[in-house]
C-alpha cells in the first residue's frame, strides 16, 4: 500500500476553505492533516471535502483557536488525542489506516515572544508540553508510526534563515530544540523531511509581517513529518509545497508532503 501525506497548518480551515480545496484538488494527497483550524469540529466545512473524496476525518476542535483534523481519503480510525500540560486545547488527534500506520497530529504551542519561562507564561507551557509528548514516547514507545505537525521550533541552523540572528528567538532557542531532540530520542522518531532533503535551507513558514515575503525568505521550518524507525525505510518523496505560501488569502505555513510504501 502506497500512501501521500501532507501536514499544513490552515490558519483557519473555514476562512481557508477554497485554498485546501485547491491542495486537494491539485495535489491529491490521501492523507492531509491540519493544524490552528481554529474551527469546533462540527463546523469544520467537510461538504466541499468529501465531493473531492475526502469522505474520513478525524478531529479535535475548538472556537477561535488551536483545532487538529485528519482529512482522508482511505479508512480511518480515531485512536484518541492528548491534553500535554493540561492546558485544555485541541492540540493533538491520532488515528490509524487500515494498514496499521498510526498517525499522530500535532499543534505544539508557539511559546510566545519572550524565551523566558519566568516572564512569558506561554514559553513555559511550550516547554512543559514537550517535555510531557517526551515522558508520554518513554512510557509508551510508538510502533509503526507518523508524526506531523507544526511542532513550532525549526531545530536545524539550516531550517532558519539566520542561525545566528535566531538563536534568542522562540522557534530557534537552544532550550527549545534540546526538548525536541528529547521527543524525537524518546520515540525512536526520525526526521522524514531531512533524511530525504538532507542538504541545504528549508523552510515552511514566512511572516505575514514581510511585505515580498518570497523575495526576503525569512523563513523557518515549523512544520515536520517524522516516523517511527521501523517504517522510515518506507518513507520518500518529501517535499514543501512553497508556491501555496503565495496563494490567495494564504496561510503563513506552507504544505509539507511525504510518500510512505507500506
Amino acid at each position: 500500500m502506497s500512501f501521500t501525506l501532507a501536514t499544513w497548518n490552515i490558519n483557519s480551515v473555514r476562512l481557508r476553505e477554497p485554498i485546501v480545496v485547491k491542495l486537494l484538488q491539485e495535489e491529491g494527497p490521501d492523507v492531509l492533516c491540519l493544524q490552528e483550524c481554529k474551527s469546533p469540529v462540527d463546523k469544520i466545512p467537510m461538504e466541499a471535502f468529501q465531493a473531492l473524496g475526502y469522505t474520513h476525518m478525524v478531529a479535535r476542535g475548538q472556537k477561535g483557536y488551536n483545532g487538529v483534523a485528519i482529512l482522508s481519503r482511505l479508512p480511518i480510525m480515531d485512536v484518541g488525542d492528548k491534553d500535554f500540560a493540561n492546558l485544555g486545547h485541541a492540540r493533538h488527534v491520532a488515528a490509524k489506516l487500515e494498514n496499521g500506520v498510526t498517525i499522530h497530529n500535532f499543534y505544539v504551542p508557539a511559546g510566545g515572544d519572550e524565551p523566558n519561562r519566568e516572564k512569558n507564561e506561554k514559553f513555559g507551557q511550550k516547554l512543559d508540553y514537550l517535555t510531557e509528548m517526551r515522558d508520554w514516547f518513554h512510557a509508551e514507545r510508538p510502533e509503526k508510526s507518523v508524526l506531523v505537525g507544526d511542532l513550532n521550533i525549526a531545530p536545524r541552523e539550516d531550517d532558519v534563515w539566520d542561525h545566528k540572528k535566531l538563536l534568542k528567538v522562540v522557534s530557534h532557542t537552544p532550550i527549545e530544540v534540546e526538548h525536541l531532540a528529547q521527543v524525537m530520542e524518546a520515540g525512536g522518531w526520525e526526521d522524514v523531511t531531512r533524511k530525504d532533503i538532507p542538504d541545504g535551507r528549508l523552510y515552511s513558514w514566512w511572516s505575514y509581517r514581510a511585505k515580498d515575503w518570497d523575495a526576503a525568505d525569512k523563513g523557518r521550518r515549523l512544520d515536520h513529518v517524522w516516523t517511527t524507525s521501523d517504517i522510515t525505510a518506507a518513507a520518500h518523496s518529501s517535499r514543501v509545497l512553497r508556491n501555496a505560501r503565495g496563494w490567495e488569502k494564504p496561510s503563513d505555513h506552507a504544505p509539507v508532503f511525504a510518500t510512505f510504501d507500506l
